[in-house]
């Protein structure tokens, strides 16, 4: 902390004596705003961290300069971060600079920007917050009404931020898809006009579309060059992210702006009210696409990921091995058989509850989280402690945000629901699903005590899988008099629950759910340890999903099962070395039934878990290069986790398809350190071994010349078209 301060002092003082001008910087990164007193606020630069003679340069008036938080209003010709009604309803806002303060804190400083309307009692305060060894910088917004007591505002934008991009050759790579292909990459140069990436869902909001984007300053976008911009909204609900560009002949900057989706969403701000935006996290570096994932890889270990920086354990999963078809034998028999195979945990999915509708598909119970003693004897405790007899731990899932019409829950509370007033009710998954109002109380209260319930029974459940498998289908709440709220206060009151339980159960835990890969987002993980990445187990659709994932999000929070072969979403037959590889490139785990498996697959997957024993911290916790994209073209997918020290390297080589006499380049790495050795070594070998097995390349050969690798399948078999390899190399 103390380096931390001493460095952010000395860099200060690089701008003494500019005045209005003010800088707030990370190690390598810096935005510099002209924050006079009295004028509208303006980002000047951001990017590299500029020196002493660069600050004096950028002094505004300068070509790349634009409002910091652009209103709408008269003088106003672009869009707008910030839209209101007054109470006399003047559409027009005006924020001009009063005062400036800094602060520090742990990670680095705070700078605040005050600004107030000159006509109107409208406080807005820009927030500005270096993570400094981290090389991102947050923003976000606290917006103030200070009129009279029955006055109010209404809020119709409010956006967390806006970030003028110097225009050029700029690419933007976002994230899209939907259920089972989630997270798939689109890359296009940015145009004239306006481009949006929205996400209405109101809970599932990475379903589609994702809030998350990087920008390539220098052409089409590299994985390991180039100058490029990563921006995150940290906000689990509905959002919006524009990009404007304005006419050419008076502007040399595209805008970027992030925020809560407005659509159905007014905010009326009482008199005294604050609201406060989600933050915006931008990182900036000049080593490409990948060195931008390291950086929102460590932030976010450090500073949003619950239990970050700490390897999660080898579960089973019993979803696609059994589905609802939840038995005590059945799961006695799943916690031997991964505990066999060298797994740490075992996880009981959807199908264990009900009382007088007992879960038998996913058109009843939900609700009702009581056990079902026609299927669990025992109860989840004689589970716990079957599980203790194994060695391993014990997880279960359950959907608190959700209900069946079909419940015990809704027959007592039909209020409890979300839907539009007066309108027939809007059910989804298996036609008798809904949405509890989590911005009732009682209702915060409720959910709350499912998980409560859950562990006061059970102390020693080490694990639960928190689902949700529905949208807001029908705006509405019993609770609340004014519907705009709705989507905003759904998740206030979340927070609020996943607050409570973190108090009282800080050391279980959580991954995050929501039909797959529905709640990937910055906003949701500070309560979560990880996210199931999606509902997809289909190996090579993974390596599509996993490599977009891997943008934002560290391999520690990717949950990566072995399913079983046909696929369950796909029916695609993929060998098990394939399905291995793949999963053993995040978190590693089970999604399908053992004893369906033969003597030799068991064995193969104790070898392969023993193992990733061996690379778990590397691959979780260590630095990502992906090198050779699947969306090149090439058929090939390749990447390296590097530790920290660069002592200990695993690269990851899988062949998306294939065709006869088709070459693929050679294995190129990255990541390493020149200067020393590596021995290598493959990882879940089939076959005979590869020609380099075993022998010692200098980290520099390794970089630039590479391996050569059989573009089929070595191992004996059919499937020539699904070859793949784990390098394991370790320096000497």
């Amino acid at each position: 902390m103390k380096k931390i301060l001493l460095a952010i002092a000395a860099f200060l003082m690089l701008s003494a004596g500019l005045g209005a001008q003010e800088v707030l910087c990370t190690r390598n990164t810096g935005i510099v705003l002209d924050a006079t007193p009295g004028r509208v606020p303006k980002i000047d630069y951001y990017g590299v961290r500029p020196e002493e003679a660069d600050l004096a340069s950028l002094r505004s008036p300068w070509s790349n300069s634009a409002e910091a938080y652009p209103t709408h209003n008269a003088s106003s010709e672009n869009l707008e971060a910030l839209a209101v009604r007054m109470p006399d309803g003047n559409l027009s806002a005006d924020l001009r600079v009063v005062s400036v303060h800094r602060e520090g804190w742990d990670g680095g400083e705070i700078l605040t920007i005050s600004c107030r309307d000159p006509k109107y009692p409208l406080e807005v305060d820009i927030k500005y917050k270096s993570y400094y060894g981290q090389d991102v910088i947050g923003t976000w917004t606290e917006i103030r009404w200070n009129g009279t007591r029955k006055s109010k505002v209404v809020l119709t934008r409010f956006d967390s931020g806006c970030l003028p991009i110097r225009r050029g050759d700029v690419w933007v790579s976002s994230f899209g898809g939907s259920w089972a292909g989630e997270m798939s990459l689109f890359c296009q140069p940015l145009g004239p006009g306006v481009r949006t990436v929205f996400n209405k869902d109101g809970i599932r909001n990475s379903q589609t579309s994702h809030a998350e984007v990087m920008i390539s300053l220098d052409g089409k976008p590299q994985e390991l060059s180039g100058r490029v911009i990563g921006a995150a909204l940290c906000y689990p609900g509905n959002f919006e992210l524009r990009f404007e560009t304005g006419d050419s002949r008076y502007e040399s900057v595209h805008r970027f702006y992030a925020g809560i989706d407005p659509s159905n969403s007014n905010y009326s701000l009482a008199a005294g009210e604050t609201f406060v935006t989600p933050e915006l996290v931008y990182s900036w570096s000049d080593e490409g696409l990948s060195g931008v994932s390291r950086n929102f890889h460590s932030w976010g270990r450090k500073y949003r990921l619950a239990h970050g920086g700490k390897v999660n354990d080898i579960l089973l999963n019993s979803w696609e091995g059994v589905y609802f078809d939840i038995n005590e034998e059945g799961m006695h028999r799943m916690m031997k058989d991964i505990a066999d195979m060298g797994g740490e945990l075992f996880v009981m999915d959807d199908g264990w509850f009900g009382g007088k509708y007992p879960r038998k598909d996913d058109h009843s119970s939900l609700g009702d989280w009581v056990v079902d003693r026609n299927k669990l004897p025992g109860g989840v405790g004689g589970l716990v402690e079957e599980a203790r007899r194994d060695g391993i731990k014990f997880g279960i899932w359950i959907e608190p945000e959700m209900a069946n019409t079909k419940s015990e829950l809704y027959e007592a509370h039909p209020d409890w629901i979300i839907n539009a007033p007066g309108r027939d009710i809007v059910q989804g998954r298996g036609g008798t699903q809904v949405v509890l109002d989590l911005s009732n109380p009682a209702v915060q209260d409720y959910v709350f005590g499912v998980f409560d319930g859950i562990m006061t029974a059970n102390p020693d459940i080490a694990y639960i899988k928190w689902d949700a498998n529905m949208s807001v289908p029908s705006q509405g709440s019993q609770y609340l008099g004014n519907q705009e709220h709705l989507y905003i206060e759904y998740h206030r009151g979340l927070a609020k629950v996943l607050d409570r339980i973190r108090a009282k159960y800080p050391d279980v835990a959580i991954q995050a759910c929501a039909s797959g890969g529905g709640r990937v987002n910055w906003g949701i993980l500070p309560w979560f340890d990880e996210f199931w990445t999606s509902d997809n187990t289909d190996a090579l659709q993974r390596v599509y999903i996993q490599w977009g994932t891997s943008y934002f999000f560290p391999a520690e929070a990717m949950a990566a099962h072995i399913g079983a072969s046909p696929n369950h979403t796909t029916g695609r037959e993929i060998p098990l070395k394939f399905r291995i590889d793949v999963a053993m490139s995040a978190r590693l785990g089970m999604e399908l039934q053992p004893s369906a498996m033969t003597q030799e697959e068991r064995d193969k997957c104790r070898k392969a878990i023993g193992e990733y024993k061996e690379i778990r911290d590397i691959v979780q916790l260590g630095d990502l290069y992906r090198i050779v994209s699947p969306y090149d073209g090439k058929g090939l997918a390749t990447m390296l986790y590097a530790s920290p020290t660069k002592d200990r390297a695993v690269y990851f080589w899988y062949r998306t398809e294939y065709f006869h006499a088709n070459t693929v380049p050679a294995a190129r790495m990255a990541g390493l350190d020149p200067s020393r050795n590596y021995r290598v070594r493959e990882l879940d070998r089939e076959g005979r071994p590869l020609s380099f097995e075993g022998k010692l390349f200098s980290g520099r050969f390794l970089m630039e010349n590479g391996l050569d690798i059989p573009s089929a399948n070595t191992a004996p078999g059919p499937h020539r078209d699904f070859a793949s390899h784990v390098l394991y190399l370790q320096a000497e």
